[in-house]
């Protein structure tokens, strides 16, 4: 009687996918550090090899993120007027518009605050002859647009002034809420003087200031 044969059937798992490495995540650290770079030792300390190295990363992942040293200053104009303009966004606009102007004030101070290591980057020429994409300065001059679009109501309303027009009302606005915070986190403030406990009273001040009479 002839022996059954016995067949024996290899297992072959599939391959285990390698984890990947050049992620959002890093990409994001890449991003902040690169921004504490340029807000506090200037542009010479932003080197490709140092930012790795900083992050515990290798060139290679830089390279593979963004390409190269001017797609990675870019991406960190985009990230910075990215996060700034998001927080501009979650202001609502109600039927008050010199109250939605005001909240707007208090959001940018909000958004300062929270990424710091942007905010030199996105309202100074921290790095000479650099030019940002068209894309990102179209993110940067969006985020001016609901101070624009709400001074614009105020006036409609009949509650600003007609004169000067909405748009240079709304750089008066601008220009005095970015003269404070530069000046809170430059820590150019004279000793002993705090600009919190009046930056909310400096945004109403300078509102109704274009009151009409």
């Amino acid at each position: 009687m002839a022996r059954p044969r016995i067949i024996t059937l290899l297992r072959y798992d599939a391959p285990v996918p390698r984890p990947k490495t050049h992620d959002d995540a890093l990409r994001g650290r890449l991003l902040e550090r690169a921004g504490e770079l340029l807000s506090t030792e200037g542009p010479g300390a932003l080197s490709l090899r140092r930012l790795a190295a900083d992050v515990n990363t290798s060139t290679t992942a830089v390279y593979s993120l963004f390409g190269g040293k001017p797609a990675l200053l870019n991406a960190v104009y985009e990230e910075a007027f990215r996060r700034f303009g998001e927080r501009i966004a979650t202001v609502p606009q109600t039927d008050d518009p010199v109250e939605d102007l005001v909240q707007i004030g208090l959001a940018y101070r909000e958004s300062a605050l929270a990424d710091p290591q942007f905010y030199l980057v996105m309202f100074s020429k921290v790095v000479p002859n650099f030019e940002p994409s068209d894309e990102t300065k179209e993110a940067a001059v969006q985020t001016f647009l609901p101070v624009v679009r709400d001074v614009g109501r105020a006036v409609e309303s009949g509650v600003f002034t007609r004169e000067p027009p909405p748009e240079q009302i709304a750089l008066a606005m601008w220009g005095t809420v970015h003269g404070l915070v530069s000046l809170e986190l430059n820590g150019n403030l004279p000793p002993g003087v705090e600009i919190a406990p009046v930056y909310e009273r400096a945004l109403r001040a300078q509102a109704d200031g274009w009151r009409v009479a």
